[in-house]
């Protein structure tokens, strides 16, 4: 194993090509220098310099070792900066996962900005309901996630940060005849077919909603379920059915399918980033640059 402080006495020579000279840069006398870069030339194999009682060439070896000694000695002076970087979070990687409808929101401008910021954090998207990313981070495969959710039931064993809080919102058909009226009641829709998301996907909004169903004392005719928000819309938009959906799905325009409020107590979901409580410090500082913007200041 070559040592370092080998290399920086290779180095010295090479440059200086002077015992004498380089010795003195590295502060020590010549006779221990001189030995030093024998043991070198023996551990490699190859002398790596041409020596006469006059001058001090570099030798075929010696000047294929050159640049490859400097290399390694910018490298490894760059460690504790490298380091540094990693242990404040400036540099490192983060594998984010998020549902579809934050990235109606915000999410791009947030992610432009953490970018332009962070330029040393490798930055990995994924684009997943919560059930898959709670896979992925059972599997270490992701380190922070925005979820869609009900009110106070986020997943056990998170640190989380509130992102959103909105009402569910009707989509309909345009050709739907209640497309035409300024506000629902809720009596009015309670016996459209209705399309949903699967329950293992979003538990707590998927109970949300039949919990309004139940407690206007009906039960939802589920016409087809649909994992993406884009695909329940436009299911909803060949009439398939009406669909809850969160009021920031609004910005998705679609031809043919109308977006209406419903009047009284409506399911309201909940935007949250979650991530694990030993997360690393690249994370910790996703999560800041997160808050900061939900605060105004990025």
């Amino acid at each position: 194993m070559i040592e370092l402080r080998s290399l920086r006495q290779f180095l010295a020579v090479a440059e200086e090509l002077h015992f004498g000279r380089a010795a003195a840069r590295l502060h020590m006398t010549q006779p221990p220098l001189t030995q030093a870069i024998q043991k070198l030339e023996q551990a490699l194999g190859a002398p790596l310099f041409e020596r006469s009682s006059r001058s001090v060439a570099l030798s075929p070896a010696g000047a294929a070792l050159l640049p490859e000694a400097r290399r390694l000695l910018a490298e490894a002076e760059g460690l504790g900066a490298l380091v540094r970087a990693a242990a404040e979070g400036r540099r490192g990687r983060l594998r984010l996962g998020f549902v579809s409808t934050v990235g109606f929101g915000e999410l791009p401008r947030w992610l432009r900005t953490f970018r332009e910021q962070q330029p040393e954090i490798a930055l990995s998207l994924r684009e997943a309901t919560l059930d898959v990313q709670l896979q992925g981070f059972a599997a270490g495969e992701l380190d922070a996630g925005f979820v869609i959710h009900a009110p106070d039931a986020l997943p056990a064993g998170f640190e989380a940060l509130a992102i959103a809080r909105e009402p569910l919102v009707l989509a309909l058909s345009a050709e739907e005849p209640l497309a035409a009226r300024v506000r629902l009641s809720a009596a009015a829709i309670l016996d459209r077919p209705l399309v949903i998301f699967p329950r293992d996907i979003a538990p707590s909004l998927f109970d949300a909603v039949l919990a309004f169903y139940r407690g206007h004392g009906a039960a939802p005719v589920i016409a087809q379920e649909a994992i993406q928000m884009q695909t329940i819309v436009n299911l909803v938009s060949a009439g398939m059915g009406v669909a809850w959906v969160p009021e920031s799905v609004m910005g998705l325009q679609r031809s043919g399918v109308v977006y209406k409020r419903v009047a009284g107590a409506v399911p309201v979901s909940a935007t949250s980033l979650i991530w694990r409580r030993d997360a690393s410090p690249a994370v910790l500082r996703f999560v800041a640059h997160i808050r900061a913007c939900l605060a105004g200041g990025a």
